[in-house]
């Protein structure tokens, strides 16, 4: 999968078809309202942060269509349309009802609509990199990922990604055709798909974690162990998840996500951390004693 070229430099870039991106992006789940549903109470500082972002260096946006559903990409498009040296990164095959209601839906039918209405709402003629949002247990995941294949070869997507896959996925889509993508759930505490990543890392594919600042996990992020040595290095304990992730391995490009400026300029900041070896092997001790 020639399109994806990975700098080995720590802080340095991805290149995703012909965009070389930085290798920290803006995950934009957050500039929703409440359960990731409606629109912001502030959507004018939702805007400023984006604006923001892209001033700090951040030239890799992702969202989805599921998140709103389609405020995100709307909010996105009125803050940064026209797209100049960024890439937007959407997803489809997620359906919401309501606050913290997702039904999967990957069929060629919805893949198709879900496509045309990100076109719509964040003003363009083709998407930079479409990303399967799920895997449909009702869908043959060959089924559904031909749909972005042919999505492709008609022009309304550069790029395929996929998220949420096991192995089997990735080989049978490997075999299917090129993506140059990979999101799975992934951090400091939850290392449940590594084998993912070596499989990115062996074919040349970015690895893109969602949840990089380890989500909830409040027995990773309560560590005296960890926060001692977030202490130590005289940062916070979302820069530390960051920084070791930007050292674990190449391929990967966190997208933290946040509504707050602060947290934003804080999680950028991460990229100028060097940890040293013993770091590294105290935080893979805490994710291997995890219970």
């Amino acid at each position: 999968m020639e399109d994806v070229q990975i700098n080995a430099s720590l802080a340095g870039q991805i290149r995703i078809g012909k965009l070389e991106v930085n290798r920290l992006g803006f995950g934009a789940m957050r500039i929703t309202g409440e359960g990731i549903w409606s629109p912001p109470n502030d959507r004018e500082g939702a805007v400023n942060l984006l604006k923001r972002a892209v001033e700090l260096g951040i030239n890799f946006i992702d969202t989805a269509d599921a998140y709103g559903p389609n405020v995100s990409e709307e909010i996105i498009a009125e803050a940064l349309f026209p797209y100049r040296g960024l890439l937007i990164a959407t997803k489809g095959g997620l359906i919401r009802s309501g606050p913290g209601i997702w039904r999967a839906d990957c069929s060629p039918e919805h893949l198709r609509k879900a496509c045309e209405d990100s076109l719509r709402c964040l003003k363009l003629d083709a998407i930079d990199l479409y990303q399967l949002h799920t895997v449909d247990p009702k869908v043959p995941f060959e089924e559904s990922f031909k749909t972005l294949l042919d999505l492709q070869r008609e022009g309304k997507i550069k790029y395929i990604g996929l998220s949420n896959i096991e192995p089997e996925q990735f080989l049978t889509a490997a075999n299917m055709g090129r993506f140059v993508s990979v999101q799975n759930n992934y951090n400091v505490y939850n290392r449940e798909h590594e084998d993912i990543l070596r499989l990115c890392e062996e074919h040349r594919v970015a690895f893109i974690p969602y949840f990089p600042l380890a989500g909830n996990q409040k027995k990773l992020i309560d560590s005296s162990t960890f926060k001692n040595l977030a202490d130590r290095l005289q940062i916070t304990p979302a820069q530390l998840s960051l920084a070791w992730l930007l050292h674990h391995s190449t391929s990967i490009l966190p997208i933290p996500g946040t509504s707050s400026m602060n947290h934003l300029e804080e999680n950028i900041a991460s990229v100028n951390i060097s940890l040293q070896d013993k770091d590294i092997k105290l935080l893979d001790k805490l994710a291997e004693n995890r219970t």
